[in-house]
């Protein structure tokens, strides 16, 4: 099954649906049938002007029903029990209250309804290096009723955001360096910003791997935050996992050990993951260091051959100086110019005469 059709798999193309947050990339769009609503942060002519210049089709952008400013989505759309089904990609994890949105939406849904999420799995995105989520955090946010991300989660989400080979999402098989996306500056203008409250700034205040949403979903219903269980669940593929919930979805056949010892494995499979890459960084680069050790022993060896050679020819040369020497020594002339050398000496005569 490709990613859609996992999103659609519990979608009911007859029924009214909604999706949130589509934008230039609607996965239930009304020009292929679909009888839905939008709804999105901005109007279609606002999102075209944002996207425009951006590489993406701003044909795909389509009308804009609800425009969202911070009301439920009973409020919004004027609906309570109405909606068959929600799409929502890449959402919920923007979402300062995790529990009020899966609410948000329960509320328009009919008891049939379902709402069909695909989530960022933080292995494979920026949130790479970021903690998961407890559920401490979720249930506490909740209480306070929050509508802005807190000053912590926007220092989190900025301080620990990477790319990996200049990309923010990757999938399990790309290797790379990892860099910063932000500076300190940035960073302590961004979370000033945040503190003073006045601003919305949009950031992931949730992270996630596959089981620890999944173990998430299945407590808050066990202690009476949300009525939604799930109804199928699909693995990550690339970046991202997929799940529908429904008031119909049944318990997983996991228990919560056997979820918390799933999340351990999904951890340290990214764990094996980056420590196979650094040593396969460290083993090119020690590979690197013998090739060119490799070719300076071959030019040393080359240099010594050569001296080695010279030496030899020297050597040779030496042999045969003295042999020439001792023949000279002991031939007749030499023997007889010895004498006559001693003989002027003995009269005075210069020896050069």
């Amino acid at each position: 099954m490709n990613r859609n059709e996992k999103i659609l798999r519990h979608i009911n193309k007859n029924g009214q649906g909604i999706e949130i947050g589509p934008s230039y990339n609607p996965i239930a769009p009304k020009k292929a049938g679909f009888k839905v609503d939008v709804i999105d942060h901005a109007s279609r002519e606002q999102l075209i002007a944002k996207y425009d210049g951006h590489g993406v089709n701003l044909d795909n952008i389509e009308e804009v029903d609800f425009v969202w400013q911070g009301e439920s989505y009973a409020e919004l759309t004027g609906k309570h029990k109405y909606y068959d089904w929600i799409i929502a990609s890449h959402v919920i994890e923007h979402t300062p209250d995790l529990i009020g949105f899966i609410n948000d939406c329960d509320a328009i849904l009919t008891d049939d309804g379902v709402l069909s999420l695909a989530i960022p799995d933080k292995r494979y995105c920026f949130d790479h290096y970021r903690a998961i989520t407890g559920i401490s955090k979720v249930i506490d946010t909740h209480l306070s009723q929050a509508t802005f991300h807190t000053p912590g989660t926007v220092a989190d989400h900025f301080l620990n955001a990477v790319s990996r080979s200049g990309r923010i999402a990757w999938e399990s098989h790309t290797s790379g360096e990892y860099k910063l996306l932000h500076s300190m500056e940035y960073v302590r203008q961004i979370m000033n910003c945040a503190i003073d409250g006045k601003t919305y700034i949009d950031t992931h205040g949730w992270c996630f791997v596959p089981h620890s949403f999944r173990l998430m979903i299945h407590d808050l219903f066990h202690l009476g935050f949300i009525s939604l269980q799930e109804v199928d669940f699909y693995p990550t593929e690339g970046c991202e996992f997929y799940i529908t919930l429904g008031r119909k979805g049944k318990e997983t056949h996991q228990s919560r050990l056997e979820m918390l010892e799933a999340i351990d494995i999904e951890l340290s499979e990214a764990n094996t993951g980056e420590s196979i890459d650094l040593w396969e960084k460290r083993f090119y680069e020690l590979e690197q260091v013998r090739q060119q050790l490799q070719i300076q022993l071959e030019q040393n060896q080359i240099q010594l051959q050569q001296t080695q050679a010279k030496l030899a020819i020297s050597q040779s040369e030496l042999q045969a100086s003295q042999k020439m020497i001792s023949a000279m020594k002991t031939s007749k002339f030499w023997k007889l110019r010895t004498n006559w050398l001693k003989i002027k000496k003995s009269l005075g005569l210069p020896a050069n005469e």
